[in-house]
């Protein structure tokens, strides 16, 4: 699915990825992009519509609806990303909040103006550590591998109504939630072009960045993936 001529929604979209994302769909010619955010956002380009967006909050998500009047493609990029070690149910709790439960309502909210557009793309913007999690953010692993066994669920469900489901498996990005790990890390901007390039292509997982990019060819040939497609198929 080509991004010009397209309605994208990004949430998360005041910084860091989300900000680049929504920079990139600018660059690539989309009609429309609607930016959600906790916070006011304004814009130098017409073409964006902010959206008072917190995906943890059913009202906002529906009050957000009402300012869409169609949509291509949605970008769950909204996430949260912090140090614990299990202990503490609460942490667990809200990880689980923002980087599951959020993605998917507004995910149930605006499937059905996707489904609209003619057979839209749904993009889920998770982690490596869904795969293999990071023990100093284990709440944020769990909550993105939870993300992704629902995002591999949608892409057999959603086939039927023309709608491709993306998983993004990044690798470190120089954001405000990695800030206080010294790895090397790739730049939002080049995540983004990478992001909507895999959209563009339409590639089921995107790895995005030169570490996640290093697993692409054994994920794809792998055990797991083959699994899924054959899960998959009993859908059909």
């Amino acid at each position: 699915m080509k991004i010009a001529d397209k309605a994208v929604l990004v949430t998360g979209a005041n910084r860091g990825l989300g900000r680049a994302l929504v920079e990139e769909a600018l660059s690539r010619g989309a009609q429309r992009v609607y930016a959600g955010t906790r916070q006011p956002l304004s814009h130098a380009d017409a073409r964006v519509t902010p959206l008072t967006l917190d995906v943890t909050n059913a009202a906002q998500i529906q009050a957000a609806l009402e300012h869409v009047a169609s949509l291509d493609i949605l970008v769950n990029n909204a996430g949260l990303a912090l140090f614990d070690d299990l202990s503490d149910r609460a942490s667990l709790e809200r990880h689980l909040a923002v980087n599951f439960f959020g993605p998917y309502g507004v995910t149930q909210a605006f499937l059905p103006l996707l489904a609209g557009s003619g057979g839209g793309a749904l993009v889920n913007v998770l982690s490596v550590a869904a795969l293999a999690p990071l023990p100093m953010i284990a709440g944020y692993s769990i909550s993105k591998a939870a993300a992704f066994s629902w995002t591999q669920s949608l892409r057999a469900l959603l086939a039927g109504q023309g709608i491709s489901v993306h998983a993004v498996l990044a690798g470190p990005i120089d954001t405000d939630m990695t800030r206080g790990f010294e790895i090397p890390k790739s730049t939002p901007e080049s995540v983004a072009r990478a992001i909507l390039d895999g959209v563009e292509r339409g590639d089921e997982d995107i790895f995005p960045d030169p570490m996640s990019a290093a697993m692409a060819e054994s994920w794809s040939s792998g055990a797991a993936k083959s699994l899924e497609r054959q899960n998959a198929a009993l859908v059909q």
